[in-house]
């Protein structure tokens, strides 16, 4: 434990479960045909403020899908370019599966004191476009991928959760669903 005794785990609930998979169509048939997952939501090339990778500013151009399984938020990330992120070293050295788990935190600075205390290591940073900011931390050891601790506006919280209302009706057609 760290000389504070803060946690992550105690900085929020998870709320996400994001995969960059190699065969993103392949990703996307086996969420909404065999778990039943969706509709997804197409974020397509998102537009950030500014991000940075291991310290360094970058322009990431990547995309994603958003669906709820229930109260947990799936989500699948595909890069267009080869600029250095989590994304493509993920995909570079080999790696499938689970790729990070998102906590949603009240107080960016306080996750980001508790991160560092903790000896977690700051991968990637994103500032959102429409407000909110990210931090993507590396914990070392264990078996895990990285850790997503986000600080959003409300109304990005809000269309979450309209999000949600919409996966809880869903009947299966119209399995992706284009956000402007």
């Amino acid at each position: 434990m760290n000389r504070t005794g803060a946690l992550i785990s105690r900085l929020g609930d998870v709320m996400q479960l994001a995969y960059v998979p190699r065969d993103f169509d392949a990703a996307l048939r086996y969420w909404t045909e065999t778990m039943g997952v969706g509709p997804f939501f197409h974020f397509d090339h998102v537009t950030l403020a500014a991000a940075k990778y291991r310290g360094e500013p970058v322009e990431v151009d990547f995309s994603v899908m958003i669906g709820y399984w229930g109260n947990i938020q799936i989500e699948l990330i595909r890069q267009h370019n080869d600029a250095p992120s989590i994304y493509k070293t993920w995909l570079d050295e080999g790696r499938e599966g689970l790729h990070h788990v998102c906590i949603v935190v009240d107080d960016m600075a306080h996750a980001r004191a508790v991160c560092q205390e903790a000896g977690a290591e700051v991968m990637q940073e994103a500032w959102l476009a429409q407000g909110g900011e990210a931090i993507y931390v590396d914990v070392g050891g264990g078996a895990g991928g990285l850790i997503e601790l986000i600080e959003l506006p409300q109304d990005y919280l809000d269309f979450f959760d309209s999000m949600k209302r919409e996966a809880a009706q869903w009947n299966g057609a119209n399995p992706i669903r284009e956000v402007g």
